[in-house]
């Protein structure tokens, strides 16, 4: 075992060069690729949520490199060097010595660090490609290199070549690196093949000692699970990054040799996961492996940057930073007490050969903080939103509108998918982990089951035995059972969900009263696309409704943007009965509406379009809808905030209901002068029944107080005044009618991430004209 513990560099700086020359070796050798699927983004990059690493520059007025290393005096380099897609890795090299990596793209500059690595990122493909090191003469050289693209694959016999068998162990990828899996079977091998699932991210899911809740329902159910950590995270080979095009092309090698094992059914896979392992997903089938038959992800993302790292260019300090701080820890090297026991008591020398890398990882939250401004080159590649229209196999997605980790703005991608033959996808109120409710869970199980299992879906009278005191673990609430088996065929089954509506709306969840506060609803509604074509943009003059009868104020309190949503008990759900504080005078300005007519439901974004004044520059706004109840209490809806430096909007992507701003820095502006200007700012998503005889409140002030995870990093204004003309400012929601709901409103202890607070009426600040 070599512990190496980055203390014996000596021991295990041979091991690593080993390891990369293997790569290189490995990658010179894939000559023959199959080009069939669509290429991910060679260009992509990650600076939108984490910037170039410190020790490395990029010139990219270098010019051909090939012409000015032909000139020099070189001598072979004593460093190893290994080239992957978008990627060249060096070994072995001297500490802190600076090398020059030039080729037929950009050239770029970095530093060696403290154990011998650098990694040298978003590299063109080509061939040609040299890292030398200049400092010296003659030049130290590597040889020349070629760098691929993320589209050339290895031909199926790099597949079949690989036996993976139960337990823990490593699948090759393309390049040479070794990611840890750990492979579940529901019975003995040779009682197989069975359908097979696969959860890939950089947690844990590779963990030989303990299994990720999502994926263990599936061993529960019969299926072989198979547990992949990303590269540079847990036992894998490489360096960490967040979403870099590397890991895409990796899922699909990982798919790949999977489904070429002889225990899976009919050789193709599904995958499974929530969060992290969900987002993965949808990364991995746009690089379309032809073994991949479905995926299931929930709680996802569409958008790094508008939809949690920068909501409305304001960093979220709160929930985004301290992922990547979690993520920064537990992918350094030996950052995992799995990593630790695998390596210490089952002597597992690759694991520990595989850590020496991680010092090329990046710092996540130092760099996401960094980057305040949006550029399509580095966005696009981390926005699921840009890239599902080429995710061609059956989907079932599903999420929640108040989400205290990833946000709601995932729904605004769902008329992206474009290219799946089944779309299904679930929406509700609710938190983060509520995808892995009841209704969600039987709908995943019944996608898996047609389309990779290709049986009836049905779950087993032990996992319907067992799942109310799941449920009451994770929950806290009992009597929470599994929908009944709805097919007894699987031709029925698969006419029905190449059928019925795509997207299923659950409303008022929690406040089901067969499972008061469970991810449970009272009503759930249909429609074929999102947002409904049924909907109607309904507007709101703001001078016309309660408060706007003259300019007002409020006062900046930047305090409140780390006020974050709790429990108001000590219950173990922390979900349901959550504490809204109540307005401060002075503090907001309040707009309310008539009492509606007839019952509404909101289905989709919303639009706050503000005539805004600030005594500074700029100004961060946090816009609220709510529903004041006729029995006297206010339940939240939704949010939205907008820095108004960011207020430019992209006019072609702009809808009635959705502004959609640039967030670049040249569309960056301060606010003018002593002058009024309009500032849009975007309601997340949300499907919200608003019953006859409510008011709908409407909320501008100091972003915070919202959200049970969610922080920002506001401007330091605190004491400062933004003012509104009401009769020039205005809000749009989309509204479909003729939905059928209980008549008594839901309860308000327990509808699950609306808190209620008692409604009192609020006096603006006015302005003297």
């Amino acid at each position: 075992m070599l512990r190496s513990r980055f203390a014996l560099q000596s021991t295990v700086r041979p091991a690593m060069v080993a390891i990369l020359s293997f790569s290189l070796l490995a990658a010179a050798c894939s000559d023959n690729a199959d080009d069939t699927a669509p290429p991910v983004d060679e260009n992509s990059d990650t600076s939108a949520v984490t910037d170039e690493p410190a020790d490395t520059s990029t010139d990219a007025d270098a010019g051909d490199a090939g012409s000015s290393t032909s000139e020099l005096a070189t001598v072979p380099a004593d460093f190893a060097t290994a080239a992957a897609a978008g990627q060249i890795t060096v070994a072995g090299a001297a500490p802190g010595t600076e090398l020059t990596l030039r080729g037929p793209g950009a050239e770029q500059v970095g530093t060696v660090d403290e154990f011998g690595n650098l990694l040298f990122r978003q590299v063109e493909p080509g061939e040609g490609w040299q890292v030398l090191a200049l400092g010296t003469d003659p030049a130290p050289s590597s040889d020349e290199v070629r760098v691929p693209d993320f589209d050339e694959h290895p031909d199926q016999a790099f597949f079949d070549g690989q036996e993976i068998g139960e337990g823990f162990g490593y699948i090759e990828m393309r390049d040479g690196t070794l990611l840890s899996a750990t492979v579940r079977l529901p019975g003995p091998i040779e009682d197989g093949p069975y359908p097979t699932v696969i959860e890939y991210s950089g947690y844990d899911p590779s963990s030989p000692y303990e299994i990720e809740p999502a994926i263990n329902i599936y061993g529960l159910l019969g299926w072989a699970t198979v547990g992949v950590n990303m590269r540079g995270s847990g036992c894998s080979g490489g360096a960490f990054d967040y979403f870099e095009p590397m890991q895409s092309i990796d899922g699909y090698d990982v798919v790949e040799a999977i489904a070429a094992q002889d225990w899976v059914y009919e050789n193709h896979v599904g995958m499974v996961g929530i969060s992290y392992s969900g987002i993965s997903q949808l990364f991995v089938a746009q690089t379309q492996p032809p073994s991949l038959a479905a995926i299931t992800p929930i709680s996802v993302i569409e958008d790094s940057y508008r939809s949690v790292v920068w909501p409305g260019g304001i960093y979220n300090n709160g929930f985004a930073k301290s992922w990547g701080e979690s993520r920064q820890g537990a992918n350094e090297a030996y950052g995992s007490a799995w990593v630790n026991q695998r390596i210490d008591e089952d002597g597992d020398d690759i694991c520990d050969a595989n850590q020496l890398l991680r010092s090329q990882n990046r710092d996540l939250g130092e760099a996401a903080a960094a980057t305040a401004f949006w550029t399509d080159a580095e966005g696009d590649p981390l926005s699921p939103r840009t890239f599902v229209d080429r995710i061609t196999v059956p989907t079932f997605l599903a999420g929640s509108w108040q989400d205290e980790q990833t946000g709601g703005r995932f729904a605004t991608m769902l008329d992206d998918f474009t290219g799946t033959p089944v779309f299904k996808a679930h929406l509700y109120n609710g938190a983060h982990a509520d995808s892995l409710g009841p209704q969600s869970l039987a709908a995943a199980i019944e996608l898996l089951d047609v389309y990779v299992a290709e049986r009836a879906p049905q779950v087993s009278p032990l996992v319907r035995l067992g799942a109310p005191a799941l449920y009451e673990s994770a929950f806290g609430v009992g009597g929470i059972e599994l929908p009944p088996d709805r097919f007894a065929s699987l031709e029925e089954a698969k006419a029905t969900l190449e059928s019925e509506p795509a997207i299923t709306v659950f409303i008022e969840s929690g406040a089901n009263p067969a499972a008061l506060g469970a991810p449970v609803p009272r009503k759930s509604v249909s429609f074929e696309q999102w947002p409904p074509s049924a909907a109607e943009a309904v507007t709101w003059n703001l001078g016309d409704m309660t408060g706007g009868d003259s300019t007002a104020a409020f006062t900046v309190d930047v305090e409140r943007s780390q006020l974050l949503t709790k429990a108001a008990d000590d219950d173990g759900d922390e979900f349901e009965n959550l504490e809204w504080e109540p307005l401060e005078a002075g503090k907001a300005i309040v707009f309310e509406t008539e009492p509606f007519a007839e019952d509404l439901m909101l289905a989709g974004s919303g639009r706050v379009s503000l005539s805004l004044q600030a005594d500074e520059a700029d100004a961060d706004l946090q816009v609220t809808i709510s529903e004041v109840r006729p029995d006297g209490l206010e339940m939240y809806v939704q949010s939205g905030w907008l820095r108004a430096s960011h207020r430019a909007l992209d006019e072609s992507e702009t809808s009635e209901t959705l502004p959609w701003h640039l967030f670049t820095e040249a569309a960056n502006e301060p606010l003018p002068d002593g002058t009024f200007t309009q500032v849009d700012v975007a309601i997340f998503p949300a499907g919200h029944v608003f019953r006859a005889g409510s008011v709908l409140r409407l909320i501008v002030d100091s972003p915070g107080g919202n959200r049970n995870l969610w922080a920002f990093d506001v401007l330091g204004f605190d004491g400062s005044q933004v003012r509104i003309d009401p009769a020039a400012s205005s809000l749009t929601l989309p509204f479909v009618s003729g939905v059928e709901v209980p008549a008594e409103h839901p309860d308000c202890e327990h509808t699950r991430s609306q808190p209620c607070r008692s409604w009192t009426p609020y006096a603006n600040t006015p302005i003297a004209e």
